[in-house]
């Protein structure tokens, strides 16, 4: 009886011992022994007193197979209502000219896990609860002075903080060394919380509060030949380096997109205001000015006839200068005739003075050249035509120098043009040389990208500046005058004064046949001389309806021989 006990005790110990050795190679393992043989597990006193963890905890399971990959399993707990997003880099510098490129494969998810595999990253959603995500991984096995290295982000790129991170790493080889484990920002060279080889040749890690963004990178060494190397590495070179996407760029390009789109608004407000300044009249315009019991004309902000169509519709049109030559006329620099023969004479009154605009000189001068006094419109149309690029330049310079443009209208080249191009290029510069010594050469691209944005507002910008703005609304104002105006609201003795000088106006804005018939039956001798003052050939008329019928074959055959010309330059 006691040989049988002391036998039957030897045959559990011989089990327990084949038990204990199997563990080491494939996991616990128990014989169907009675009951009251098998060893229970201790049990854990105070354990009603144990408390869940606060935040996401993980374990992660990794095994370098024979074919050289690497199995991932990462179990992840996170609290009810909460979630927890990873995004595992596949592209990692692993050095000055290359990155070590990792590939996943065969992902698969249980629980409240959702993965998706997107460029060079594998994104790992887990929602309340507890979730598994499995996959292979290529390229974690590298060949490393005679030996080999496993290297893998055990965990990277949490968005939220990690209470805790476990971690175990099993080879076909236990033979495994070094170990090392670095955790905390990408770059740095912190130690994790534990790293260390067992007995059962396995490497187990542990880290805890992985903050959001912090990586854990495991590297262990193992004998040569464990496994063929998968490790695959892309050259970066020298531009791949400078134009790298860090921090610091982010940061400028963020800027920048936030200036480009306000100045992307200024633009569009700037651009509504203009339109609506040619649509809208700034309300009830007084041009005729009251001095006791005499009336007199004013243009609004001294507007010349020329200068109306240029600031309405950014062109010099050959209208523009036909009211300028009425103008003149009116104010007694030239005198207009009808002569026989369906023609026209223009002669000097008086020579350009001080009170005329550069453009105003350019008209007396280039109908009337020096030692010229008069001339018929058929004679300048028999001679070829004007040159009328000097009064057009001159027009388009006189809008810049009275503040209604910013710039001459209908060009994009302008003092923030060259403001833009000067930025544009000092970004270049700037490209190029951080791109040969310190990198981050997409600093100088933000700038060079800031330099065309400036070109792009300015050719956008309307250059039709606020004063211009506020007097093409006052011109609407002015037409609403020319429709509106009777000649029985004027004083007798300010009549003919009036209409003609509002008449360059109303050839200008198109109102010219409305003007001549409110005025038609003005009586031009009531002021004691006979007819116009400033038109010739219908003295003995005693009103201007005759004229009203005449004027208009006058303009016509004007404007002909302006367009004639045919060298109106913008």
């Amino acid at each position: 009886m006691k040989w049988g006990a002391t036998a039957a005790l030897v045959v559990v110990a011989g089990v327990l011992g084949a038990g204990t050795a199997a563990a080491q190679n494939a996991g616990p393992s128990l014989p169907n022994l009675p009951s009251d043989l098998v060893p229970k597990p201790q049990q854990l006193t105070g354990g009603e007193n144990l408390q869940p963890p606060d935040g996401p905890i993980a374990d992660v399971a990794l095994k370098v197979l024979r074919d050289g990959s690497l199995s991932v399993t990462e179990k992840v707990t996170v609290p009810g209502g909460k979630q927890l997003t990873s995004r595992v880099p596949l592209r990692v510098p692993a050095g000055d000219d290359q990155d070590r490129v990792y590939a996943v494969r065969d992902v698969k998810t249980e629980g409240a896990a959702t993965s998706q595999l997107t460029g060079d990253q594998l994104v790992l959603t887990f929602a309340g609860g507890a979730g598994t995500v499995t996959y292979l991984v290529d390229g974690a096995i590298a060949d490393q002075g005679g030996r080999q290295q496993a290297r893998w982000q055990v965990a990277s790129g949490f968005d939220t903080p990690l209470t805790k991170l476990t971690a175990s790493f099993l080879a076909p080889s236990p033979e495994l060394s070094p170990v090392d484990c670095f955790a905390g920002p990408v770059g740095s060279s912190q130690r994790c919380t534990l790293a260390e080889l067992d007995h059962t040749g396995v490497v187990r890690l542990e880290q805890n509060d992985v903050r959001p963004g912090d990586r854990v990178d495991l590297l262990v060494g193992l004998p040569a030949n464990t496994a063929p190397a998968t490790a695959k590495f892309a050259e970066i070179g020298l531009l791949a380096n400078a134009f790298a996407l860090t921090p610091l760029t982010g940061v400028v390009f963020a800027v920048l997109l936030v200036l480009l789109v306000a100045a992307g608004i200024l633009v569009w407000r700037r651009r509504k205001q203009d339109a609506g300044a040619l649509r809208v009249a700034t309300g009830p315009v007084e041009v005729l000015l009251r001095d006791g019991d005499r009336v007199f004309f004013a243009s609004p902000d001294g507007v010349l006839p020329g200068q109306v169509g240029t600031v309405v519709d950014e062109t010099v049109d050959v209208v523009d200068i036909s009211a300028t030559v009425v103008d003149l006329a009116v104010r007694n620099y030239l005198w207009l005739a009808e002569v026989p023969g369906n023609d026209w004479q223009i002669s000097r009154r008086n020579p350009p003075d001080e009170h005329l605009h550069e453009f105003e000189r350019a008209v007396c001068e280039t109908l009337l050249p020096e030692g010229t006094d008069t001339v018929l419109v058929s004679q300048l149309r028999a001679r070829g035509g004007l040159d009328l690029r000097r009064i057009s330049d001159a027009m388009y310079a006189d809008v810049v120098t009275k503040r209604w443009f910013s710039r001459r209208p209908g060009t994009a080249r302008g003092r923030l043009t060259w403001l833009g191009a000067g930025i544009f290029a000092l970004g270049l510069v700037a490209t190029a040389v951080l791109t040969f010594t310190v990198g981050d050469a997409l600093l100088g691209v933000a700038v060079a990208l800031a330099g065309l944005g400036v070109v792009a507002a300015a050719a956008l910008l309307p250059t039709r500046t606020a004063r211009g703005r506020a007097l093409a609304g006052q011109v609407r104002g002015l037409l609403d005058y020319l429709h509106t105006a009777k000649a029985e609201d004027i004083p007798p003795a300010d009549r003919e004064l009036v209409f003609s000088r509002s008449l360059p106006y109303a050839v200008v804005l198109g109102d010219t046949e409305r003007w001549l018939g409110a005025f038609a039956g003005l009586n031009p001798a009531a002021d004691g001389s006979a007819g116009l003052y400033w038109y010739g050939g219908m003295e003995s008329d005693p009103d201007l309806r005759r004229f009203g019928t005449h004027f208009p074959s006058f303009l016509t055959a004007l404007d002909g021989l302006l367009t004639a010309s045919g060298r109106t330059a913008r």
